[in-house]
């Protein structure tokens, strides 16, 4: 396999011509982040200039130029990917550790003496810039946010999204946007803000009951938001909302404004008056712009936590989204097991037969993400994705990692699952097991109430740290309902800071997903979605339980059943029950022959 494409092979010129430009504009070093206006992890094209300069396609990764110097640092998830795509690049992979230094400690050591380091400002987030600022300041090395070096050399960079925006209506839609903007404002009231500034997609989506298509498998639309107790201004392209939803809005109170004039209503403010802000989701660039009398009350986004607690209604659509979700999964896995060895299929093949199939179910809109169908060694990379020039033919024997999702008007799905190909071995089972027993741990867990997430993140590793295994990512991130996959506040990792607002609370979506990845042999990981439901009280206060939302089989093929304990066995068996009971009413023929087959209690 050719390990460089033509991609790969222009970066050293690009990265020739950023140089030059560094040079003209006395720039010593450059951050280049993964990161748009809005801080989102999926970018519209316009704004993956990390992804233009170094070639590397991971959704997370941060650049770092100097004359003499590049680097891009990312996490384990992407270690292996990254080394195969920085070949012949001239950019060092620096690899991020917990607790070791990132892109920006790198730079505060490292910028020369009274140099400059240049960042775009309309992409850095008011925090990280505050933080890379101190850094610089003990070496007296200024921090230059007002210079877009990448503009200067990226001739062929994509336009803005246009794509229509459109609402998310009842019954899916189980709050209106008036009751959720009041709500808002009592919050704001609370923290004694005059206005709050909204800069991320899906927070300013699920406000406006609005949802759009600008971001790959993210119902959100490129925007800003501007709230007081008396106006809500939307900034967004101005054809992509027609003249109908744009009656509509004007009749809950919401002016829309041409997505270029945020700036100027921040600079409007008048001086003396408070802006509620979330420091991490806003970027340095945009605040600029406020007049300095401007006193800002700083604070997670109050939408963010809203958002993040799926109402009793909201989960009536949930859990019929799950429904007919694993409905398509029993058929796409009976399909595969019929055609494996009898047709060619390839990790393509997979994600065009599994799409095929949820596009077949009600409400269903789009994926949630790029389905990651991983055989073997594929399946060590975590954000692997099969492409037409590098896949791999499923046959012989091992494992083949399927990690995939649905985004339905009723709510959004994600889902992984292990499939034996041929006969596994010994090792290969034994690392399904042990991810199993990892999952079943903390999907039986009782916690207390408002427990800060990233502390539950060891109950799921317990099992399989017991056998001196480990594996990078976190357990579990937050999901949207008909929104982002990966969404805040909550997130189950120990690599996560356990600050207050990630606080578990009754409606919060998680995945939980542990993992074993053996790199160039294969990798293990086993995913379903739980809510967070109350579990009673006691003496000791309020607890809080898991609900198993997704619904389909865990192939036991795959398993080592004498490694499960008997609590174990008993909660597969358990899973199985509901996953029959719930899914066959959707099922016919061969699908409904597997259902029946893949649930069986062992």
């Amino acid at each position: 396999m050719n390990s460089q494409s033509p991609l790969l092979e222009s970066v050293p010129a690009r990265l020739a011509r950023v140089r030059e430009v560094m040079a003209g504009e006395g720039v010593d070093a450059l951050l280049v982040p993964s990161a748009d206006p809005h801080l989102s992890e999926y970018l519209p094209g316009y704004w993956q200039g990390r992804q233009w300069l170094s070639g590397f396609h991971g959704s997370v990764g941060t650049l770092v130029v100097t004359a003499q110097f590049a680097g891009l640092w990312v996490d384990s998830r992407y270690w292996e990917q990254a080394e195969h795509e920085l070949q012949g690049s001239g950019i060092e992979l620096m690899k991020l550790r917990p607790g070791q230094p990132g892109a920006l400690e790198w730079l505060g050591e490292h910028a020369p003496a009274g140099g400059a380091v240049a960042v775009d400002g309309a992409v850095m987030a008011l925090a990280a810039s505050r933080q890379l600022g101190e850094r610089l300041k003990a070496r007296e090395v200024r921090l230059l946010t007002r210079l877009d070096v990448l503009g200067q050399v990226w001739a062929d960079r994509p336009a803005l999204p246009v794509n229509p925006v459109y609402q998310h209506l009842p019954p899916h839609a189980t709050v209106s946007r008036a009751e959720k903007l009041a709500t808002l404002r009592a919050g704001l009231r609370e923290k004694g803000a005059d206005w709050h500034f909204i800069a991320t997609l899906d927070d300013i989506a699920w406000l406006f009951n609005l949802r759009g298509s600008d971001v790959s498998y993210n119902p959100v639309f490129v925007a800003f938001a501007l709230i007081s107790q008396g106006r809500a201004l939307l900034f967004v392209g101005a054809d992509k909302i027609d003249g109908h939803l744009r009656q509509v809005l004007a009749a809950d109170g919401i002016e829309v404004r041409g997505y270029d004039e945020v700036g100027q209503a921040l600079a409007a403010i008048e001086p003396g008056s408070s802006l509620l802000l979330d420091p991490a989701r806003v970027t340095c660039g945009l605040i600029d712009a406020l007049d300095g009398q401007v006193r800002l009350v700083e604070s997670i986004n109050p939408t963010t936590l809203s958002k993040s607690r799926k109402s009793e209604a909201d989960l009536v659509h949930i859990r019929q989204v799950m429904e007919q979700d694993g409905a398509a999964l029993c058929e796409f896995f009976a399909w595969f097991e019929a055609n494996l060895g009898g047709e060619r299929i390839t990790e393509l093949t997979v994600d065009e037969q599994l799409t095929a199939a949820r596009a077949r179910r009600p409400g269903y809109v789009s994926l949630s993400f790029s389905t990651i169908a991983a055989f073997n060694g594929n399946g060590a990379m975590p954000h692997y994705r099969a492409t037409e020039q590098s896949h791999a033919v499923i046959e012989g024997n091992g494992l083949l990692l399927i990690d995939s999702g649905g985004q339905y008007l009723g709510g959004t799905t994600d889902i992984t699952r292990m499939v034996p190909i041929g006969e596994p071995t010994f090792e290969q089972k034994a690392d399904c097991t042990r991810v199993l027993k990892g999952m079943i741990a903390l999907s039986r867990a009782r916690y207390p109430r408002g427990i800060l997430s990233p502390l539950l993140d060891a109950i799921a590793r317990a099992p399989i740290w017991a056998d001196q295994v480990d594996f990078g990512h976190g357990t579990g991130h937050g999901v949207g309902y008909f929104m982002n996959v990966h969404e805040g506040p909550q997130v189950i990792a120990f690599q996560a800071p356990a600050t207050p607002q990630t606080a578990m609370q009754p409606g919060m979506i998680s995945s939980i997903e542990p993992g074993t990845y053996r790199p160039g042999e294969w990798g293990v990981r086993i995913e379903n979605l739980v809510v967070n439901r109350e579990a009673g009280s006691s003496m000791f206060g309020d607890f809080l339980e898991f609900e198993t939302l997704t619904l389909c089989p865990i192939d036991t093929r795959c398993l080592l059943p004498e490694l499960l304990g008997r609590e174990d066995a008993a909660w597969l068996n358990r899973y199985h029950w509901s996953v029959r009971e719930r899914l066959a009413p959707l099922l016919a023929g061969e699908a409904l022959q597997w259902l029946e087959q893949r649930t069986a209690a062992i």
